[in-house]
């Protein structure tokens, strides 16, 4: 797809954050994915969604690529007719990992998972406890340190859409699905039972997609708060320890009323 041609998105049900909109961390990664990242030149670079409304279920969406300019690298426009949605850039910075955490600790914190108690997106594809194993990832962050939040994931068969056949054909997930991965945990690292949050802006930069039946651990922190606002961060490690990928969210306080 060339710098100024249109495309055809939709977000299916299965990968909704809120019960009628988007998980906004599989709506960033699916804008990521028509972003070429290393068009800027350098490893520290990284992907920026803005989402600027909840994005729909079910809907036709149309994808413009945007040119590089004075600021950022090339990007990408995803539009509801007229009306945009979200917006994508490549950034020349990419954010810093949070600390991983043993994966046997990661386990035992999700049984905290202030989610198990009370949630204010149930069905959220990320880390919604009403979905079954096989389809929603089911990442349920715990606390393990102060604004420090871990859990587990392994991925689904039901995700793969890549084989790594330089990595002996190893089945993988779809960029999506990572960026979603890297959502939910950083918003749980805030209070989300006292201070509900949606994603208002993610940046990420994924070096290899997680591998299905493999345990990962992954971890959040909360970096600070401005009025409505909450910086955190996420981490993706796979089973020896290295870094899958990574994430910094700006999260908006809202109604989850208004959501649902």
């Amino acid at each position: 797809m060339g710098t100024g041609d249109q495309a055809e998105l939709v977000v299916a049900r299965r990968f909704r954050g809120p019960a009628q909109s988007g998980n906004g961390g599989f709506v960033a990664g699916l804008l990521a994915e028509c972003v070429d990242v290393p068009s800027m030149g350098t490893e520290s670079c990284a992907t920026e969604v803005t989402l600027r409304r909840p994005p729909p279920l079910e809907t036709p969406m149309s994808v413009r690529r945007l040119p590089a300019d004075g600021e950022h690298g090339e990007g990408a426009e995803l539009l509801l007719g007229a009306d945009l949605v979200a917006q994508a850039r490549t950034v020349d910075h990419a954010p810093d990992a949070v600390d991983t955490v043993d994966a046997s600790l990661a386990a035992e914190a999700m049984a905290g998972y202030a989610g198990l108690r009370s949630h204010p997106f149930p069905g959220c594809f990320g880390c919604g406890p009403d979905r079954e194993e096989g389809d929603g990832l089911r990442v349920f962050p715990g606390p393990v340190g102060e604004h420090l939040v871990a859990s587990t994931w392994t991925p689904h068969q039901s995700l793969a859409v890549e084989s790594d056949l330089i990595d002996g054909g190893v089945a993988r997930v779809g960029l999506p699905t990572a960026w979603a991965a890297m959502d939910c945990v950083g918003g749980w690292s805030e209070d989300v039972e006292g201070r509900p949050v949606v994603l208002g802006r993610m940046t990420a930069r994924v070096d290899a997609l997680p591998a299905v039946g493999e345990t990962h651990v992954v971890v959040g922190r909360r970096l600070g708060a401005e009025g409505r606002k909450t910086f955190t961060a996420s981490t993706i490690y796979d089973s020896d320890g290295r870094v899958v990928a990574r994430a910094e969210h700006v999260w908006f306080v809202v109604d989850p009323a208004a959501f649902n």
